[in-house]
């Protein structure tokens, strides 16, 4: 049964002491209040989905479409950063106006994350793709680090589409499936994942139920 997910605020890495002295490292989630501000039914849009508004922006609600301006007069909410649709089933299709917090997920439930990395710059094929480089002997000049050829035959005489060469590395949308949660806190809305989740420091990450350990 899928649910709708969560938006969070990356606060950062720790560790976090077991109970039994063990350890792990984990990653610091806060999640502010999750509205939600549309849905979309399969007859009137094709699909079931929920469309969730979070995080306080500066924003006059006078400075924004007309589109969202009407959906948050609806539920009477100043004026949302970050907008998420989370496809649902129809069964868990939420009313208009509900506030969703860190209470949505439960200690040792395994999440989804998704975030866009960190961007690390323009790479070689050494950092970027693990290539071993070419032979650092008599030879070889000052080209150890480089990828070598690329080039075909004269048939068909072109680089393919594709092909693992030098280029900016990271910056792209990354998903880390099976995260399991260590501790909600309801206190301060922070939520508390075993391991690492891709993107920097005050990154967004979208939060869902894991696909495939949840069944």
């Amino acid at each position: 049964m899928n649910r709708t997910g969560l938006i969070a605020t990356k606060i950062g890495n720790s560790s976090y002491f077991y109970k039994d002295g063990s350890t792990s490292n984990v990653t610091v989630l806060k999640i502010e209040d999750c509205i939600v501000s549309n849905i979309k039914t399969h007859d009137k849009d094709g699909y079931n989905a929920i469309q969730l508004a979070s995080i306080d922006t500066k924003k006059d609600i006078n400075k924004i479409n007309k589109a969202q301006r009407k959906n948050f007069t609806k539920i009477n909410s100043k004026p949302k950063k970050i907008l998420k649709e989370f496809r649902v089933d129809e069964n868990n299709l939420l009313e208009i106006g509900t506030i969703l917090n860190v209470d949505h997920f439960t200690v040792d439930q395994f999440i989804d994350a998704s975030s866009i990395s960190i961007g690390k710059g323009f790479a070689g094929v050494m950092k970027r793709h693990n290539f071993a480089g070419l032979r650092a002997s008599h030879g070889v000049s000052i080209s150890h680090r480089s990828h070598g050829s690329t080039g075909q035959n004269q048939d068909p005489g072109r680089v393919f589409k594709g092909k693992k060469m030098a280029g900016r590395m990271g910056s792209k949308k990354v998903t880390k499936q099976n995260l399991k949660v260590v501790e909600v806190d309801n206190k301060n809305n922070l939520l508390i994942v075993k391991g690492s989740i891709p993107g920097k420091k005050n990154s967004i990450i979208y939060l869902k139920d894991s696909v495939k350990k949840n069944k």
